[in-house]
């Protein structure tokens, strides 16, 4: 359920149009100010229940994990240690490299709730992905039974609503994970059944197993699991659901082992009152589903974004399938060539990450065919989108020249600010990976404590939350002097020019795989190394 299974497992807003046809301004308001020297955030450090890290998942865009009231999920570590049968898919934090029970949490006007896991509670580890508008969770919790083939606790996807955990059950068979869920408290992920399957979506494709069982994607709603099917090949997951009841994942098409992948091949889909559409692929046996972010969002127009491998399984380019039509966003989109989708809006405004005439991996804002460069922090050189709201704010990861460190930024109105640099003077974390953004652009992502290196963030992060300051708001906005953090803060200017390289520096490609091994987390699937980005 965390970033790290979603991003290897599956890939890695509400209707606004944008005030300026070019898609590059958002509408102003009274409580928020487009001026960048303006800005100012109220830090909120989620902390941890008593062990070293906390986190939120990686972005999507289907009910991520902050609502529009700004309540935010992820997990936290307790002190109770692991055991050998801890399941590390929800044990272990972001990277599963933390010897600590984490439990799911709830940030809500500042009070953090341990949300528990199913019993024994104090053993179980559980994780909380994403929360809809009135306050329901969906997740995945271990369990008190052992999966007799890998020897670990068991997975069942979860709802927390009313202060309660519900056990939404399997297909029949091990294991179950839940994923999206929408506003009428519809849940999606995937659960095994009891048919065998050696080509099993969980156990062959994660572990080389062939002893196991059909993975299928699921629909719950009031207590009842529905499986959705699969475009012909045994295996299916769910990864997110909109307002309308769609639902987007991916799914495999036959039982025939490609040499290129190690896998069947696997389509993205689009499910709607119980007819599976086959989105096809743009060459390549391998769509919508992997450790590149292959599926990157679902918006409530049902377009979604994703990558998909081209004819010979060696490279990979992002999609949009909108109305009926793939299209490759690399070969048609001016300005730029997109390398990722991570994230789309009701607008229809993509990003990710695109190589541009004289940069090879910046931040992009897709709109109708153009990609804008979004740029990078000063003293960075690579950036990557990672998610955005109906204003057209994206939240952005900058990084340096060496990949060794992140630093979140914020895009908005032409201009890339450093979020390290508007909240006060005092704060506890150096903000590294912003997540996901609401409508109201509050700001969730992980960072790190003072005098820890960025690159730690995945064993000793705390999950943050970020609350714009305005003339309504003004509690927590003061630094230690007492003084309001505007006064003492100042945006760096980004910068898209590229990078001097010396003859021994990587290609292109190189640095792209570099970034993306970075960016992405453990557990790779059978067949992710023939992936290699352009």
């Amino acid at each position: 359920m965390k970033s790290r299974f979603l991003i290897c497992f599956t890939a890695i807003a509400l209707f606004a149009a944008l005030a300026n046809p070019a898609g590059l301004a958002a509408e102003d308001n009274q409580e928020h100010n487009n001026n960048h020297k303006d800005h100012h955030y109220r830090l909120i450090d989620v902390g941890t229940f008593g062990g070293p890290a906390s986190f939120i998942n990686a972005p999507f865009n289907a009910v991520p994990a902050v609502n529009g009231r700004g309540t935010t999920v992820g997990a936290s570590a307790t002190p109770v240690p692991t055991t050998p049968t801890s399941d590390f898919f929800v044990c272990g934090g972001l990277d599963g490299i933390v010897p600590n029970v984490f439990h799911a949490f709830a940030w809500q006007k500042g009070v953090v709730t341990d949300l528990g896991a199913l019993p024994p509670e104090g053993e179980n580890c559980s994780d909380a992905g994403s929360i809809n508008e009135s306050g329901k969770i969906s997740g995945v919790s271990e369990t008190d039974q052992l999966d007799p083939l890998l020897g670990v606790k068991e997975l069942r996807a979860v709802l927390w609503k009313d202060g309660e955990i519900e056990d939404l059950g399997t297909l029949g068979g091990n294991h179950s994970i839940g994923a999206g869920i929408n506003n009428r408290e519809q849940v999606v992920g995937g659960a095994l059944n009891a048919i065998p399957d050696p080509l099993s979506g969980f156990y062959f494709a994660l572990f080389g197993l062939s002893t196991g069982t059909q993975l299928r994607a699921f629909l719950s709603e009031g207590g009842v699991m529905e499986d959705l099917g699969t475009l012909g090949g045994p295996d299916a997951f769910a990864e997110f659901i909109n307002e309308r009841g769609q639902v987007a994942g991916f799914s495999y098409t036959n039982s025939v082992v490609n040499p290129t992948t190690g896998l069947p091949t696997i389509h993205p889909f689009l499910w709607e009152k119980g007819r599976m559409t086959d989105l096809g692929s743009l060459g390549g046996t391998l769509a919508g589903y992997g450790g590149a972010n292959m599926i990157g969002g679902l918006n409530n127009q049902g377009e979604v974004v994703g990558l998909s491998n081209l004819e010979g399984d060696q490279t990979a380019d992002p999609f949009l399938w909108r109305r009926g039509q793939l299209i490759d966003l690399y070969t048609n989109t001016i300005e730029g060539n997109p390398l990722t989708a991570d994230a789309i809006n009701d607008a229809g405004e993509i990003v990710g990450a695109a190589t541009f005439p004289a940069q090879p991996y910046d931040a992009y804002l897709w709109r109708d065919g153009v990609a804008t460069d979004l740029g990078h922090l000063d003293g960075d050189c690579y950036s990557e989108g990672w998610a955005i709201n109906s204003r057209g704010q994206v939240a952005v990861i900058s990084l340096s020249c060496d990949f060794a460190n992140q630093r979140a930024a914020l895009w908005e109105n032409g201009s890339l600010i450093d979020l390290n640099t508007v909240i006060p003077a005092d704060s506890s974390l150096q903000l590294v990976w912003p997540m996901a953004i609401n409508d109201r652009g509050e700001i969730t992502g992980v960072g790190v404590p003072l005098g820890v290196p960025p690159p730690n963030y995945p064993s000793q992060g705390h999950a943050f939350v970020l609350i714009p300051c305005h003339e309504n708001h003004m509690k927590g906005c003061e630094d230690a002097h007492g003084r309001n953090a505007r006064t003492q803060n100042r945006a760096p200017s980004a910068t898209r020019d590229s990078i001097p390289l010396a003859q021994s520096s990587p290609s292109p490609s190189e640095r792209i795989a570099a970034i993306r091994a970075r960016l992405t987390h453990r557990y790779p699937y059978r067949g992710f190394g023939t992936y290699q980005p352009k």
